[in-house]
């Protein structure tokens, strides 16, 4: 059995003694996939390193789509549990902005291992039958910021541009450097770099400074 990679967040995701096992699961699933791929691990691998059985894991996750799932899921999830109040008590569209991209960077520095495996499982999650799932939550993760880009579009400090183009050019620039930095291609953490690429979002879809 392998040791749990980041205890605190299963447990804010999915608190109490009852769902410890769920948590274990998820661990060892997390551990599992970043190891070997997710292609190439199998339900009975994580079985046997979590000492679970068959029927426990399809209980609480169906199949291996539904276990991938339920990790991004709760990476998400913990995403935007840190970001929305920031977001929400933001002064104004750039304080708004500046609260995704920092949170999101320092999120994505306290979680390398989740982080990694969203990268590998950002695709088959969207293209998977948990896509509607997905798309709902991306839709609860912008909501708050989008309600502050379309008053800032009213007020004319924000660019009129079509809804689906905020998202990448929010976010986009933070997850490419990320994905260098869990690659090992840079070396100074996406925290360090969050001011960096908030200004420059901001610059992307703001009329003002």
């Amino acid at each position: 059995m392998v040791e749990p990679t980041e205890p605190d967040l299963f447990e804010r995701v999915e608190p109490g003694a009852r769902k410890a096992h769920k948590r274990l699961i998820l661990n060892v699933a997390l551990r599992c996939f970043n190891e070997a791929g997710i292609a190439a691990t199998t339900i009975d691998t994580i079985r046997e390193r979590a000492n679970s059985s068959i029927g426990s894991i399809y209980h609480h996750f169906g199949n291996k789509d539904g276990l991938v799932a339920a990790l991004f899921f709760a990476a998400l999830d913990d995403q935007m549990a840190q970001a929305q109040p920031r977001i929400e008590g933001a002064g104004s569209a750039q304080e708004a902005v500046h609260a995704l991209v920092h949170t999101f960077m320092a999120w994505m520095t306290e979680q390398p291992e989740l982080a990694r495996f969203m990268v590998q499982a950002r695709a088959s999650v969207a293209d998977g039958p948990y896509k509607d799932a997905l798309a709902q939550r991306n839709k609860q993760r912008y909501g708050s910021l989008l309600q502050w880009l379309e008053t800032g579009v009213r007020q004319g400090s924000i660019r009129a541009l079509p809804r689906e183009a905020y998202a990448s050019l929010l976010i986009g620039a933070a997850e490419n450097y990320g994905r260098a930095w869990l690659s090992g291609r840079v070396q100074t953490p996406p925290k360090d770099m969050a001011t960096v690429f908030a200004d420059a979002a901001w610059r992307a879809v703001g009329l003002e400074s």
